[in-house]
């Protein structure tokens, strides 16, 4: 077998429809479109849902949930990420310095995840209940 000699497969490509090129083509005069109505116009066919007037299926359902557009800017921090906290008052600002929480974060909250050996204070950083006694524990204090 040689480069110029490659084929694609028997029956694997048809040919193109050539449309309205005469009865003897076989798709001449309607082009396969039939007669009359919607679909044999030009640019006569309904958008996707169309159910013919009918009211669409995604109209006839209830709408359910709603999808939080901040969510993904509330973030968490583990407390063992503040073992590693050179500074001793945490709020978001020492979160996003020190790379834990992203700069467009609007919120954050301590999860209990791993253990706190040393003192720390949380300024307007939410804690969960765990993690506030895990600190409080510690020596630390929680303000929000």
């Amino acid at each position: 077998m040689e480069l110029n000699n490659i084929k694609p497969g028997a029956g694997s490509k048809r040919p193109k429809k050539r449309v309205g090129r005469g009865i003897g083509s076989g798709l001449g005069k309607t082009c396969g479109r039939g007669h009359k109505g919607q679909k044999s116009r030009s640019g006569g066919w309904k958008s996707v849902g169309f159910e013919g007037g009918q009211m669409p299926l995604q109209r006839r359902l209830p709408k359910r949930g709603f999808t939080s557009r901040t969510r993904e800017r509330n973030i968490e921090v583990r407390l063992s990420d503040l073992n590693a906290l050179p500074v001793e008052e945490i709020d978001l600002l020492a979160l996003q310095q020190a790379g834990l929480a992203p700069a467009d974060a609007l919120s954050a909250k301590v999860i209990v995840a791993g253990e706190i050996t040393r003192k720390v204070t949380l300024k307007g950083v939410g804690a969960s209940k765990g993690a506030r006694a895990a600190i409080e524990a510690a020596g630390g204090s929680v303000t929000e």
